[in-house]
């Protein structure tokens, strides 16, 4: 079998920021460059992600780095619907820290109930 390697993250439509238990930024994708420009973009790596977020956030993702749990919420800015979630990052069952997952909701979105 062919060892495929696949980078999807940098051309994911969306931002994943991920940063090691000291809350230390060690991966932005394209995505969460440009997002993130503003406030500096790229050179956000090597900085810390909870000087990024302002309180309650920045308290929720101090716990994050000290117990591995995760939080999943949607937020809206200037009408545009977002879903954002936050997991461990776990590797050889060792916590390492935590990726942030954010992407647009559609609007008009549909919600599917299955059983």
């Amino acid at each position: 079998m062919k060892d495929y390697h696949v980078n999807w993250m940098d051309g994911f439509d969306g931002a994943i920021t991920v940063c090691n238990t000291e809350g230390i930024i060690v991966y932005m994708n394209d995505f969460s460059i440009r997002q993130f420009e503003k406030y500096g973009g790229e050179k956000l790596l090597g900085t810390n992600l909870l000087d990024c977020h302002p309180e309650p956030s920045k308290t929720k993702l101090r716990e994050m780095l000290v117990i591995p749990t995760e939080n999943t919420y949607t937020t809206e800015k200037n009408g545009v619907a977002k879903v954002v979630t936050q997991k461990p990052w776990m590797e050889h069952e060792k916590f390492c820290g935590v990726v942030e997952l954010s992407f647009d909701l559609p609007s008009g979105m549909v919600n599917n109930v299955r059983d």
